[in-house]
């Protein structure tokens, strides 16, 4: 009982289902066996009696279900189902046949009363038992790591002391005395060797849980470090260059430099932005990443740290470029899409088609200039919708000499994203596809073709109900 108690009591400290079941196992074991008058003094209080003859009642049924819950603790603690699908399943499916049983049992029981019948089931459901328990002894010795030891060892033990005490009961294979009771001895011995093993196993099991964890902790934190001395070196190079064109405008006719002047100035505005970005997005996504490894789902933290370095050094290598392959933003583009997403639980299914025809790895187009648009899908008409959420990446060559690009979401269109941002207390103004926009029209000026920007709401033609936004962008090649 105690250990029951000291293990639930670890499942709300560590969130680990392994200390839940275990709990309920040892429990269950405790049930089955105070209704043995020598086991508990639980017979002599006149309180308890009523408790000890309902537990009397159903006991047969108890002792098959503490060996089927054991099961689920056994392969909970070795994290079956993250090496071995088609094993999980079996053992699911196994327990869940071995619990219909139990009950068919206890039903059958309760209801003829029949001793013989109920030794035949008895014996049935120890061959299926023991049967089951040796199939299942495959995926604990295929389980990877140190803890499926805990588990063999353990069990064995568990299983060897109670050949014994069975033995003992029915030929007195040990001992000769007249205590006909000598078995339950050997049988708890077993019981308790099991629980010591089991327990050590839960606590080296937590041990490594707490090592990985500090390990994701001090991985984070050298990659914060990291971004930060990447903003300070961006805000410095920023402060230069901003040094830099001041004292050129000064020193020149405005009329002369003007074109040049706003160019750069479009391309200083956007490095602003981005410095402005950054903190917000890196902080985000960070947070994001840490709840990962509050939960202790270590493969998602690492998964997405990974993701988020690469998206991130993507981010700054594009700050003094002005144009990038197109390969190159959609790479960026997909990388930013799975970091926002971590918000969103997953839930947004994004899709990107690119025509074969499209030649991705030679046309250049302004770097970034997709991003915009991805983030106003997202949290403008993605965030407030409720159910499915997708997002539609298209690029296709259009033969009047420009790349043709649709970004599509399903959300709650721009009518009804206005709406929202009217009613909100703290208004910020946007001016991503301001900018945007203007540096599309000085990398425009160096084709014989202008940019076309165009936005389509979408509504269902019979309820006029907003189906999302489809962004057109027509970016010239010629």
């Amino acid at each position: 009982m105690v250990l029951s108690v000291y293990h639930f009591l670890l499942f709300f400290q560590n969130k680990d289902k392994s200390y839940l079941f275990y709990s309920s196992y040892t429990f269950l074991i405790f049930l089955r066996n105070i209704i043995i008058p020598e086991n508990t003094f639980l017979h002599e209080v006149s309180f308890f009696q009523p408790f000890v003859d309902f537990i009397s009642y159903i006991s047969v049924n108890l002792e098959w279900t503490y060996n089927t819950v054991y099961f689920i603790f056994a392969f909970s603690f070795v994290n079956l189902k993250s090496y071995s699908l088609k094993w999980y399943q079996f053992v699911f499916w196994g327990v869940a046949v071995l619990f219909v049983l139990n009950i068919c049992t206890e039903f059958i029981y309760q209801s003829t009363k029949n001793s013989e019948l109920n030794d035949t089931m008895y014996y049935i459901m120890s061959g299926i038992l023991t049967v089951f328990a040796l199939i299942c002894y495959i995926p604990l010795f295929k389980a990877k790591g140190f803890l499926k030891y805990y588990i063999i060892v353990g069990s064995s033990t568990f299983l060897l002391f109670s050949i014994l005490a069975l033995l003992e009961s029915i030929f007195h294979v040990i001992s000769d005395a007249p205590d006909k009771k000598f078995f339950i001895f050997i049988f708890y011995i077993g019981v308790v060797l099991e629980n010591m093993l089991f327990s050590l196993g839960l606590g080296h099991k937590q041990r490594v849980i707490l090592q990985e964890k500090n390990k994701a902790d001090r991985k984070l934190i050298a990659q914060l470090k990291e971004n930060e001395r990447l903003r300070e070196d961006i805000q410095i190079q920023l402060k230069k260059d901003i040094e830099i064109i001041s004292k050129t405008a000064e020193q020149n006719k405005i009329e002369k430099l003007k074109s040049k002047y706003d160019k750069e100035l479009a391309e200083l505005k956007l490095s602003s932005l981005r410095n402005q970005m950054n903190p917000h997005f890196i902080f985000n996504s960070l947070n994001s990443i840490k709840l990962y490894i509050i939960n202790n789902e270590k493969e998602n933290a690492v998964y997405y740290l990974n993701k988020f370095s690469k998206l991130i050094r993507k981010i700054l290598d594009t700050t003094s470029k002005k144009v990038v392959l197109f390969a190159k933003e959609l790479e960026t583009s997909q990388l930013y899409i799975s970091m926002e997403n971590i918000r969103f639980q997953n839930e947004i299914d994004f899709q990107l088609t690119v025509e074969k025809s499209l030649q991705v790895e030679t046309l250049k187009l302004p770097s970034l200039i997709l991003q915009p648009f991805i983030e106003n899908a997202i949290w403008h008409g993605l965030s407030s919708k409720k159910g499915k959420k997708k997002l539609t990446i298209k690029a296709a060559h259009d033969p009047k000499g420009y790349i043709h690009i649709e970004i599509e979401d399903n959300g709650i269109g721009r009518k009804k994203a206005a709406e929202i941002k009217r009613n909100k207390l703290h208004k910020k103004q946007s001016i991503g596809l301001q900018l945007t926009e203007e540096r599309l029209l000085h990398f425009s000026k160096e084709f014989k073709n202008h940019y076309k920007i165009e936005f389509v709401d979408l509504y269902d033609d019979q309820t006029r109900k907003a189906l999302g936004t489809l962004v057109i962008l027509k970016i010239p090649t010629k």
